[in-house]
């Protein structure tokens, strides 16, 4: 008898919205604003050209994420998504559709100072923000491991075809897997130097194997 052949891990999708119509240097998380409809159409056309069949789909319930998610399943209809609450962008409190030079640097400041507990705006703090993360990972019964070359095209196969998760979802959400994927969730906590910046381009993705081991710090 043929010794079964050992299935690869999961792999977790992370796509960002298109550009969102703000204007430049303006405070957005939560604000709930649409994207550009031309920008969303064609990330919509080059994510159904890419992901396989029987990918399973979640998206933040913000309008930016909803829209490249409506206009993903009206090319791909063998496809479906849900909305996922955890999935949102960080909520800046009453920051949120202020300029960053009306918020002002000594705001900014005190929050940097302590970037993983302070809540800006009054909103919500990065520790909450990994938090609910960290829970959407744990219920794809995996967390973040090896990640592959941003926009890479993989193959596929059957197998991989049954192992994808895709999130349609914010920056913020991306550069959250990337620090989980980093650091053990009860090591040390993340600075404003020690946070990554690296997060996908509007409208395109990066791909990570998912893992049920995590990695230390």
């Amino acid at each position: 008898m043929s010794t079964p052949k050992q299935l690869p891990p999961p792999r977790l999708w992370l796509v960002r919205h298109a550009r969102p119509l703000v204007a430049a240097g303006i405070c957005y998380g939560a604000l709930d604003v649409p994207a550009d409809a031309a920008a969303t159409r064609m990330a919509a056309e080059q994510l159904a050209a890419a992901l396989p069949r029987g990918a399973q789909l979640l998206h933040s319930p913000l309008k930016r994420c909803e829209q490249l998610a409506v206009d993903l399943l009206a090319l791909r209809p063998d496809l479906s998504s849900k909305p996922d609450a955890r999935l949102r962008e960080m909520d800046f409190g009453h920051w949120e559709g202020q300029s960053w030079d009306t918020i002002g640097k000594a705001r900014v400041d005190t929050w940097t100072a302590d970037f993983c507990r302070h809540a800006p705006g009054g909103g919500e703090s990065l520790a909450q923000m990994l938090e609910r993360v960290q829970s959407a990972l744990a219920s794809c019964g995996a967390v973040p491991g090896v990640i592959t070359d941003a926009g890479e095209q993989m193959e596929n196969t059957a197998v991989g075809a049954a192992s994808d998760i895709v999130w349609i979802t914010h920056a913020g959400v991306a550069r959250c897997v990337a620090w989980l994927q980093a650091h053990d969730p009860h090591g040390a906590e993340p600075t404003a130097e020690r946070w990554p910046v690296a997060a996908p381009a509007w409208g395109a993705w990066e791909l990570r194997l998912l893992t049920k081991n995590p990695v230390p710090s």
